[in-house]
């Protein structure tokens, strides 16, 4: 499934720069994603098309610095045996101090290797992307969006890669890209994806919404490893927390009861 970058991608990123807006007032599509609600779960299908597309389209531009090759093993996440993480991480190379007498040079990276930074100095790193970006705005200062749709970092993310009109104009000798889903209508990210930028081995569609979906849910990943488990600890909280109540409700009852009794039949002061 995994390539190695080709020219002609790596040509056509590396005139690409990062966007540089939060989100939250472009037109951003609400999309359904797999790991939404308290009761979602990451696909992990799509996560290994994401990281197909962020390996041939993103990662010549963007880094993802906190993030180590070892996770890509991870239960819950694209959970590639041993022996791809292995390869996958020796397509990259990453400094070592520590080589010819500490004068350093590069080698293959290993699975305890993490991401290398991007190529372009300007390009934001991707790891924690998903969260750094709101999708969804509401009245300022109660959250009521954010509480019903999520903050929505990966629908930004899908809906400013697919977001491109085709228009352009230049300020300051900068050339802009008009995009649907980013605020200021224009930015200084060209556009990365056509259709068919990749070729997915399980035989689905790569047009530009599908792996603008993809690695925006790769990047949630990425940002959220541990997004499963905490969904099923906190399930654990409330049901334990729902047996506690139910216990304290009965015991209150019981012990009570024979006042409350007492206290219909005269025996005792009502209060």
């Amino acid at each position: 499934m995994l390539k190695r970058l080709t020219l002609t991608a790596a040509l056509a990123l590396v005139l690409a720069t990062g966007a540089h807006a939060a989100g939250g007032s472009g037109e951003v599509t609400d999309y359904d994603f797999s790991f939404e609600g308290p009761f979602g779960t990451f696909d992990q299908m799509q996560l290994q098309r994401g990281l197909q597309v962020y390996t041939e389209v993103c990662s010549s531009c963007h880094g993802m610095k906190f993030v180590a090759f070892r996770t890509l093993g991870d239960p819950g996440g694209p959970q590639l045996p041993e022996d791809q993480v292995r390869a996958y991480a020796e397509l990259y190379e990453v400094w070592d101090p520590t080589l010819f007498d500490g004068e350093g040079d590069f080698r293959p990276a290993t699975p305890a290797d993490k991401f290398p930074e991007g190529l372009i100095s300007n390009a934001p790193d991707l790891s924690l992307m998903a969260k750094a970006r709101a999708g969804f705005s509401g009245p300022y200062g109660t959250g009521i969006s954010q509480f019903v749709n999520g903050m929505g970092g990966p629908e930004y993310i899908a809906s400013l890669l697919s977001g491109y009109t085709g228009e352009t104009k230049e300020e300051a000798g900068v050339f802009l890209y008009e995009n649907k889903a980013y605020s200021g209508g224009y930015l200084s990210m060209s556009q990365p994806l056509y259709g068919d930028d990749v070729f997915y081995e399980d035989g689905t569609e790569a047009t530009i919404e599908q792996q603008a979906q993809d690695v925006a849910a790769f990047l949630m990943w990425t940002a959220e490893p541990k997004m499963m488990a905490r969904k099923q600890s906190g399930l654990g909280g409330v049901i334990f927390l729902g047996v506690l109540a139910a216990l304290l409700y009965i015991t209150n009852k019981r012990i009570w009861a024979p006042v409350k009794s007492a206290a219909k039949k005269g025996a005792i002061p009502a209060e």
